[in-house]
């Protein structure tokens, strides 16, 4: 009988059909445990069997509701499956499980705004901002976001993506997709960044 370190050595070489038949016959078994079918549902993911890990991840969860890693995965995989609220509800739960998850709440965002569900991505893309000041993509998410449900901070948030050339290009592809007027007429001056080895002014 195939033990633990067969397993592991079929995982690290990326035999996923090989780990997968193995561990099919571990979770045959009475005594199979949420381990075994948590990473029968990593290794069908891997091989693009969205359907069949989400059910295996589900039933991780159902064994083990405290699992660490099986909301994000479960999510991962109702997402490439293309259940989106199934996956905006597992992605919900792994940022419930760890409000610092900024990759949760990164794809959750995405996946809000892509159901049109503002509120959740609202709530989503603050968190990222708040756990990565700066962070691009949610300055355009909360912008977004903001523009499509008439937010008072509309104007704040659209003034300051604005000011980022960085992100213009992006920002105006928002602001033609969320309509409503949102697109001001005048944008602001472009100050292009200083040469490569320039050194910045004080205070910049």
């Amino acid at each position: 009988m195939a033990g633990p370190g067969d397993l592991a050595t079929r995982l690290a070489a990326g035999d996923w059909p090989g780990a997968e038949r193995m561990l099919r016959r571990a979770a045959a078994r009475a005594d199979a445990g949420p381990s075994v079918f948590y990473n029968l549902g990593k290794v069908l993911l891997e091989q693009g069997k969205a359907a069949q890990a989400a059910t295996w991840l589900a039933r991780t969860l159902a064994t083990d509701p405290a699992h660490p890693g099986a909301p994000f995965e479960l999510g991962r995989a109702l997402l490439a499956a293309g259940d989106l609220a199934g996956a905006q509800g597992a992605f919900a739960r792994a940022l419930a499980r760890d409000p610092a998850d900024a990759d949760a709440a990164r794809t959750l965002g995405r996946i809000a705004e892509r159901r049109g569900d503002w509120a959740a991505a609202t709530d989503a893309w603050e968190r990222v901002a708040a756990l990565i000041p700066g962070d691009g993509e949610a300055l355009v998410g909360r912008t977004t976001a903001a523009a499509e449900t008439g937010a008072a901070t509309a104007g704040a948030l659209r003034a300051s993506l604005l000011a980022r050339p960085d992100l213009r290009p992006v920002a105006l592809a928002a602001f033609a997709r969320a309509g409503r007027g949102s697109l001001p007429l005048t944008l602001p001056p472009h100050t292009p960044p200083p040469p490569s080895g320039t050194k910045q002014p004080d205070g910049v």
